[in-house]
């Protein structure tokens, strides 16, 4: 019989042999390739002394192709609790010293009850994705687990916020899982996503293309719009994972984390009054605008690479977070095209899912037009955009900087579907379309001069914000150098807001 001295060693030393995961020279050949292992990246992303190892000693249970010959304590995945900023959040981290971080059906249980935990306690779930896929030995068993995760992704959607951060490979089916959760990280170099490999893809069409220009980090940031971040290493992708938790909140019931500001909520600012060019046609950086009212100056952009004609992120007001939706007049000129619309749809869900006020800038001539944009559905993609400021219950601010025109100005969050405030600069312009279109189409047969002199008409009629104003469309015309105070007056205003929208299963997003 053994003696407590002996019991006591031997659970020592099963968890010093879990702590190894694929042995020492695995970790040195992690750390060679510029990773960190799975434990050292949650030890990073955790609170100091927080971290709660759950299932620490699981090992597979396959028993084809000798797989029953070789087993590791964790099988290949860490898994667990702790907190970030004192707040609660579930950890799973795929671990590539063993077996590649392969998922087998033992570790795909570890993970599903870390999600079962953590929508239970109502509680973020990060995922650090760093694997070689499903695990062949497996079977059909890693299959199940990886759709097991899935319906949990799923079923935790608007309920807790899921982040996915890509350290390494991600390929094949473990790809939808990343997809499925709020906001995607990748660092470069290092981590890569898709469905099938350049082998695959070189055989089926014959194309030539790298593990990078395939599914690397650039192209998933910039090109495809899969992924929101993008970090130079593992140090720099989990203060990034820790500076976006420090904006929304633990769950949907919850208001997202309050930070005392020190940053006064009447300081304005004379650049703003010189900001927007008195000349419609030239542009000029809407940032500008949004990084001279927030909160010390700090705006955590998402997707700052795809679809640059519109900017998302987060910043804070008075201390309170808010979501920020701008068109960027720098970029094609403000314009709303398919993949802004997206872009800036899905954000607008994820902030009204979590209680996250929204503030729109807006400075939109319209939808881009041409055949590419027609037969790519820029009416379905732009009515997602539509679809999910109507939706939006959270209080709602607008600003019309300039230009407002068409469609796009009912979409971009109007008084007309659901804005809660709505300002407007007086270099605003809230019309049908812009001066000169309008002319050609109400005055065919003009002369330049004759051109001209309606031009001058239409814009002084129509292109002000006085017109919306005298209707109601438009709450006040205020002073650029003001926004800063407007706009924290208004959410004040609106922080008790309740709005329900009617009972139903879900709405039908035009998908």
């Amino acid at each position: 019989m053994s003696t407590l001295d002996e019991k006591y060693n031997k659970l020592e030393a099963l968890n010093h042999l879990a702590e190894q995961g694929g042995g020492l020279d695995r970790i040195k050949k992690q750390h060679a390739s510029g990773r960190m292992t799975a434990r050292e990246r949650i030890d990073l992303l955790l609170d100091p002394g927080t971290f709660t190892e759950l299932d620490k000693f699981v090992v597979h249970r396959s028993h084809d192709f000798g797989a029953d010959k070789e087993k590791i304590l964790g099988d290949g995945m860490v898994t667990g609790y702790g907190k970030i900023d004192g707040r609660l959040v579930y950890v799973h981290a795929q671990d590539f010293t063993v077996f590649g971080g392969s998922m087998s059906r033992a570790n795909a249980d570890k993970v599903v009850k870390v999600m079962d935990l953590a929508m239970k306690m109502g509680a973020p779930i990060i995922g650090l994705n760093d694997s070689g896929g499903a695990r062949i030995q497996a079977g059909v068993r890693s299959l199940a687990g990886y759709a097991d995760i899935f319906y949990r992704n799923v079923r935790s959607s608007g309920v807790i916020p899921q982040i996915s951060a890509i350290l390494g490979p991600c390929a094949g089916g473990a790809v939808y899982s990343p997809a499925l959760t709020d906001f995607i990280l990748m660092t470069k170099e290092n981590s890569y996503m898709f469905v099938t490999g350049p082998d695959v893809v070189k055989t089926v069409t014959h194309e030539d293309v790298t593990k990078e220009e395939l599914g690397g980090a650039m192209t998933h940031n910039e090109k495809s719009g899969v992924a929101h971040f993008m970090a130079d290493d593992d140090d720099q992708a989990i203060m990034m994972i820790r500076e976006l938790m420090s904006f929304i909140p633990s769950n949907n019931m919850e208001d997202p984390p309050l930070h005392p500001s020190d940053d006064p909520i009447d300081r304005s600012d004379e650049m703003l009054q010189t900001l927007i060019p008195n000349d419609p046609n030239k542009p000029y950086d809407m940032k500008e605008l949004i990084y001279s009212v927030i909160d010390n100056h700090n705006f955590f952009e998402i997707m700052p690479y795809y679809a640059q004609n519109i900017i998302i992120g987060f910043a804070r007001f008075d201390g309170h977070p808010v979501g920020i939706v701008a068109n960027q007049p720098g970029y094609l000129a403000g314009v709303l095209d398919s993949n802004s619309s997206v872009k800036a749809a899905r954000f607008v869900r994820f902030c009204d899912a979590f209680n996250i006020p929204l503030v729109t800038f807006e400075d939109v001539p319209g939808f881009l037009p041409g055949t590419s944009q027609e037969y790519g559905g820029i009416i379905r993609h732009g009515a997602k955009l539509l679809f999910a400021f109507c939706e939006a219950t959270v209080p709602k601010i607008t600003i019309i900087t300039r230009k407002a025109y068409g469609g796009a100005y009912c979409v971009m969050s109007s008084k007309h579907i659901g804005a809660d405030v709505n300002y407007a600069f007086p270099t605003a312009e809230i019309a049908v379309m812009g001066p000169d279109g309008a002319v050609s189409i109400l005055h065919k047969k003009l002369s330049p001069a004759d051109k001209a002199e309606k031009v001058d008409e239409y814009r002084e009629a129509f292109a002000n914000p006085y017109k919306a104003a005298e209707l109601g469309y438009v709450d006040e015309v205020i002073f650029p150098r003001d926004t800063r105070l407007k706009v924290i007056n208004a959410l004040e205003m609106t922080r008790n807001k309740s709005v329900t929208n009617p009972p139903r299963k879900h709405g039908n997003i035009p998908l």
